[in-house]
């Protein structure tokens, strides 16, 4: 995880690099799930970088986008509340203490290999969210 001022393509795009040629070179696939926020698209790549660096950043990821109306199912949400309240409890005096405050909160969590464990089921789903679900009419 890597703390920017600003949510840009450029960010995004250096994000993805080093993701791709730091933390998983030997990759052949780097599955990712994104929210839908504009900058997390191929055009950022191209904008950052040469078309020939972008394609081969991006043809190493398979991406998946969290759904635009389910964020209460969003893991990265859920990952993102957990360091607020784990990580970001008190006011940071500068950007060098809060990047090292998250790099070791990452560290730790990705040492524990924290998983979700959902509780949520699909008998939960079709009962809480029955207004969902196509209403078929029984043929006599």
């Amino acid at each position: 995880m890597t703390v920017t001022e600003q949510r840009t393509r450029i960010d995004f795009a250096a994000a993805i690099r080093e993701l791709v040629d730091i933390h998983f070179p030997a990759a052949e696939k780097i599955v990712l799930i994104l929210d839908n926020l504009n900058t997390h698209d191929p055009i950022s790549l191209y904008k950052a970088f040469p078309a020939a660096e972008a394609k081969r950043l991006w043809d190493k990821l398979e991406i998946h986008h969290t759904p635009k109306h389910g964020s209460w199912l969003n893991a990265a949400e859920i990952e993102l509340s957990v360091l607020s309240r784990q990580c970001l409890q008190g006011r940071m005096p500068d950007r060098a203490t809060l990047d090292a405050e998250v790099a070791a909160w990452v560290a730790a969590r990705n040492a524990e290999a924290v998983t979700v464990r959902w509780q949520f089921t699909t008998a939960d789903a079709r009962t809480k969210l029955a207004h969902l679900y196509p209403k078929f009419e029984s043929v006599k």
